[in-house]
């Protein structure tokens, strides 16, 4: 009985597997496309802002200020500097988008530094391109800060009769990176890149499965057959599930051998983590090819429920920073939990413990979502 089981189920992933090879724009989306994507949004997909282009209106035109406007220019994260003389210059500019960012340096600025006051630099970036201004002008912060705290600790004050010269007080601050230290983007970028692929794989792959056979007539030759719906499904799945966790294999060597990104954790739990978060993920494909007629059905489904599903990640914006009702939401998002496992066991290294601690989510989901499209299946039999 079992070995009939193993050999009808065995015989339709058979099957599976060679209509999947057999169809070119299948074997293109599951082959080709992948690693295109790996290789484009490595470079493409950052949040990294270079080159930028800085105008400047420079009234103070004394050595501390040139001194500052010095760090910009020796800076790799700023291109071209326009300097100005007027207020309308500066503002056309901006307006232009010509620039990121503009500093406006006051007159009494070396004069402040001297006498010991508050100088102040105005850095204006455009709020029209929310991230990379908002990037732009932290890393402005940090090159004025660094030379307000060098020029602090350098001023002494002027020494009167009989009274020691003393230094400013000054705050030295070190900063380190962990998991990253050097704060490679691409270093995050591409471990989250390979979850997202692996799982758009998936689910391509599943919700096709069954609505294939619908659009191309052969649903009802396997309605027929001595397979019972457990094992139709099962035969689905198994060979969407091992494509991805090969994919997602070779998406791995490929970063830790061409992108030099070390992995850090153990390859087991890395393993046991895709397995079960791409299993959450085919119960939600098949359940889409059991509702769909046709394959672009399916596909505009699978794209339907990645849209969401990405933005509920955490990918674009922590979930900490969500309205309470979508952080309790994210809970049923697979992707949540498969980026964690990812970026954890990748770049920090991730225990047994915390990875227990994802993986339960995850199987509680694919639970869910296998027996929801193993009864849609049968309803849609009956």
């Amino acid at each position: 009985m079992i070995r009939d089981f193993f050999r009808r189920v065995l015989a339709l992933m058979k099957k599976e597997f060679i209509t999947i090879w057999n169809d070119p724009k299948t074997k293109g989306i599951i082959i080709g496309l992948p690693i295109v994507q790996l290789l484009i949004f490595s470079n493409a997909a950052t949040m990294e802002v270079r080159n930028i282009d800085v105008v400047t209106l420079n009234r103070s035109q004394s050595v501390e200020s040139r001194e500052l406007l010095s760090r910009f220019e020796n800076s790799p994260r700023f291109r071209n500097f326009y300097y100005v003389d007027n207020e309308a210059d500066f503002k056309k500019k901006l307006d232009a988008q010509k620039v990121q960012i503009g500093l406006m340096i006051n007159n009494d600025f070396s004069r402040n530094i001297k006498s010991g006051k508050t100088a102040t630099v105005q850095v204006i970036s455009d709020g029209r391109q929310t991230n990379s201004a908002s990037i732009a002008s932290g890393y402005a912060s940090q090159i004025i800060t660094g030379y307000g705290a060098e020029v602090s600790s350098s001023a002494k004050t002027s020494p009167a009769r009989g009274e020691e010269v003393t230094n400013r007080a000054n705050i030295n601050m070190s900063v380190r990176n962990w998991f990253n230290p050097n704060l490679e983007y691409k270093w995050y970028i591409l471990t989250v890149i390979v979850a997202m692929l692996s799982l758009v794989t998936t689910l391509i792959l599943t919700s096709l499965s069954i609505a294939r056979e619908r659009e191309l007539g052969t649903f009802d030759q396997l309605i027929v057959s001595p397979l019972s719906s457990f094992e139709i499904l099962l035969g689905k799945s198994i060979p969407p599930l091992i494509i991805a966790m090969a994919l997602t294999m070779i998406m791995t060597g490929i970063v830790i051998i061409f992108f030099h990104i070390p992995f850090a954790g153990s390859f087991l739990l890395f393993m046991i983590s895709i397995f079960i978060s791409l299993l959450a993920i085919v119960g939600v494909g098949l359940y889409f090819s059991a509702i769909c007629n046709t394959q672009q059905q399916a596909i505009l489904s699978a794209m339907t429920f990645m849209m969401p599903a990405v933005l509920l990640s955490g990918f674009i914006s922590p979930i900490e920073d969500m309205p309470v009702a979508l952080q309790y939401l994210t809970w049923l998002n697979p992707v949540r939990f498969f980026m964690v496992l990812t970026r954890g066991i990748f770049l920090k290294g991730m225990g047994v413990a915390d990875v227990i601690t994802n993986i339960i989510p995850l199987i509680i989901i694919a639970t869910i979502t296998l027996t929801l499209a193993g009864r849609t299946f049968k309803r849609k039999l009956g």
